[in-house]
């Protein structure tokens, strides 16, 4: 493609995109086709000449890509987790592309690592962490934990990795969670080589938050048993329900025992923009890491994953490579961000969180942030006046978490009965709800968060959640 036929084609692109988000909320939320069917639109074998794409693209799109699509965009995307792509990131997204940097060290692009550091600085700030803290940017929380138990571990067999690895070690080491803590803390713990037996579930209290009588009581049991504790992840906002681990009292545990802790704040970090917030990861300076993620609530087009430490030096002595073809003199006074992550090879993710705070500016961003707020406790004030409607677990963020509970169901027929509701509404197209367990009940989780949601949004919600579930009531498969 020459820069003219970029420049045409591009140009459409961006109107076609535009035009999309425009009219977004004229498509069923979650995607209308069946499994199979957007392959079965598209060729078998790849092209052996090349395509007209003016021609052909924006063809493809209305009629494979479009109807395949589920609309994160959604003004009426209430599922999940708010998974906004704002504009301006959308422009830096391609931006990135178009400079095509590889940030392999500092001097491979200057600009990919210093825009960078600026900008995780200046989300420091806006989080209100302190100076102690320094950030890099990975590609998702899933990766940024896998790293935390890296160090994690390293930190505990004082680098038994230039040795004889994990499996030299006297006793196995042990991470503990709450069954509220995201899947990726286990798979994080499978893949550092801590092994599912020594993965401990902590005990939750009503709030489903982490006990820390319970955590400290696992410790103490794990040490007897000639085991030795080394990580604890403690989640600010989980995903089924947003549940708040309480870190003050965690940190203070930890440190007695010398474990690492990990602060797992993926969609709810983006609420420590506000200050208000806050109180809600009192302790989080006595942490060693955190992760965040701003493709979430904040906005920035997906990926863009938040990690900070406060022992960089650990970090990259844990994770540093350094082949001679990478070594540059720069290299004593500059950040090789290769030495922070997994990755050797490193896009230029920074543009899309830079431009997107240049474009909306802090105080834009906290009064979205207080709007989601705002519709969530409305909506859970609702529920909780409304008879048969039961609030699963408290309101502290944007997600409400529910259950319909008709008189006269058995536990079982009451979760058939709601996923059975939940269902008829995804189905419809007029919003989109995920379902999740929480203490072995199903329930419907309404995740609050899309950039264009606004009042009616969810007040229409709320009043199709009634009528469906009231149908259902009448159904016979609801039984």
């Amino acid at each position: 493609m020459t820069p003219d036929q970029f420049r045409r084609l591009g140009h459409r692109l961006v109107e076609w995109i535009a035009d999309y988000r425009e009219q977004c909320d004229k498509f069923p939320v979650r995607a209308v086709v069946e499994p199979g069917a957007v392959r079965a639109g598209l060729p078998p074998h790849p092209p052996e000449a090349a395509e007209d794409l003016e021609a052909a693209l924006f063809a493809d799109l209305e009629r494979i890509i479009v109807p395949g699509l589920t609309h994160w965009q959604h003004p009426s995307f209430f599922a999940w987790f708010p998974g906004n792509a704002n504009l301006a990131s959308v422009l830096a997204e391609l931006l990135a592309a178009g400079l095509g940097q590889n940030g392999i060290n500092w001097q491979a692009s200057p600009a990919l690592t210093e825009v960078e550091e600026v900008t995780c600085d200046w989300m420091r700030q806006l989080l209100g962490l302190s100076t102690a803290w320094s950030g890099v940017i990975q590609d998702v929380a899933s990766t940024a934990t896998l790293v935390a138990l890296l160090c994690a571990r390293e930190r505990a067999t004082a680098y038994s990795q230039t040795r004889g690895g994990l499996q030299a070690e006297p006793a196995p080491l042990v991470v503990y969670a709450t069954s509220e803590a995201h899947s990726s803390i286990e798979k994080a713990a499978l893949l550092a080589g801590f092994g599912r037996l020594h993965l401990r579930t902590v005990a939750t209290d009503d709030a489903l938050a982490m006990r820390p009588d319970a955590l400290a009581a696992m410790i103490a049991d794990d040490r007897k048993a000639g085991l030795r504790p080394c990580a604890v992840v403690a989640t600010i906002g989980s995903t089924a329900t947003t549940a708040i681990d309480p870190l003050a009292a965690i940190v203070p545990i930890a440190r007695a025992h010398g474990l690492w802790v990990h602060v797992d704040a993926a969609m709810a970090g983006t609420a420590m923009l506000l200050p208000e917030c806050r109180p809600l990861w009192d302790g989080v300076e006595g942490a060693d890491s955190i992760v965040l993620n701003p493709h979430k609530w904040l906005g920035v087009v997906g990926d863009c994953s938040l990690y900070y430490v406060r022992d960089p030096a650990h970090l990259v002595r844990v994770m540093s490579t350094n082949p001679s073809y990478l070594r540059t003199d720069a290299d004593p006074d500059v950040h090789n961000f290769r030495d922070w992550g997994i990755p050797l090879g490193r896009r230029f993710r920074a543009l899309k969180l830079w431009l997107h705070l240049r474009a909306s500016g802090a105080e834009a961003l906290r009064a979205r942030l207080r709007r989601d707020l705002e519709h969530a406790r409305w909506l859970a004030a609702e529920i909780d006046d409304t008879p048969h409607w039961r609030r699963i677990a408290p309101v502290r963020l944007q997600t409400v978490c529910v259950r319909h509970e008709p008189p006269g169901l058995s536990a079982e027929a009451t979760d058939a009965h709601n996923l059975a509701w939940v269902e008829q509404l995804n189905q419809s197209g007029a919003a989109l709800l995920t379902p999740a367990q929480v203490r072995g009940e199903w329930i419907v989780r309404i995740s609050i968060g899309a950039e264009a949601t606004e009042f009616r949004h969810v007040e229409a919600l709320w009043q199709q959640m009634r009528a469906l579930a009231e149908s259902c009531v009448a159904s016979p498969s609801s039984r």
